[in-house]
Parts: C-alpha cells; sequence; structure tokens
C-alpha cells in the first residue's frame, strides 16, 4: 500500500490550491475545478482540496471545530518562510507550542499547518 494523496476540505478549491501552489511550488492538475482541485507532488503524491457545503474552518488550539488532520513542511528559514506564507494568505495563530523549532500557520481556509526549520 502506497499514500497517493492527501485531501482537505474547503469552501473554495481552486483558491485553497492557489495558496498551496505558491507557497510549494507545485504544479496544479490540469483537470482542478470549482469542485475539486489538486497540486502534483514528488513520486506522485497529490495534494487535493474538495469542497463541502457549509464547511466550517478548524478552531486550532480550540477543539469546538476539531483540526482532524495538519500537514509539516521543512523549510530553510523558519523566519522567512513564515514571513513569505504571511503574505500568500497564511495566519499565525498567537499559540505557538515550540517556535524555535516550529511554527503553527494556517491556510487561508484555516486548517492548521506547520513549518519545521530544517
Amino acid at each position: 500500500m502506497k499514500l497517493s494523496a492527501i485531501t482537505l476540505d474547503c469552501a473554495d478549491p481552486l483558491a485553497l490550491a492557489a495558496f498551496y501552489q505558491q507557497a510549494t511550488g507545485l504544479e496544479r492538475h490540469p483537470k482542478s475545478n470549482a469542485e475539486f482541485a489538486a497540486l502534483s507532488g514528488e513520486g506522485g503524491l497529490s495534494l487535493g482540496f474538495q469542497r463541502v457545503d457549509g464547511y466550517r474552518a478548524p478552531s486550532w488550539p480550540d477543539q469546538e471545530v476539531p483540526q482532524q488532520l495538519h500537514c509539516c513542511f521543512r523549510v530553510e528559514d523558519l523566519d522567512e518562510a513564515e514571513e513569505r506564507l504571511v503574505e500568500l494568505g497564511a495566519g499565525r495563530p498567537e499559540q505557538q507550542p515550540n517556535p524555535g523549532r516550529w511554527r503553527v500557520l494556517t491556510d487561508p481556509a484555516g486548517h492548521p499547518f506547520c513549518i519545521i526549520g530544517g
């Protein structure tokens, strides 16, 4: 068994795919549309975004709306990566469990993700 995709629920798949495309440099799948969009990753792994009616963003760090899953991305420079991602539309929650080693950010749809210094 081989992992082939990770898919995030959201209200606007094309907008969320654009954020992650700018953040990661991955290529958007040519059949992406308003219902489902995907980015092609290394080794065949894709990052997908599916439209969900009534989507509610996770409320990290509280669990009113649980995060259920989050992605982690290794970066060379935490400060530089954080600044760039915030400029692209990421949020920076006040709660930061270990900011010297990793940072928790939220994508434009509210999903938390981590950047890890590397």
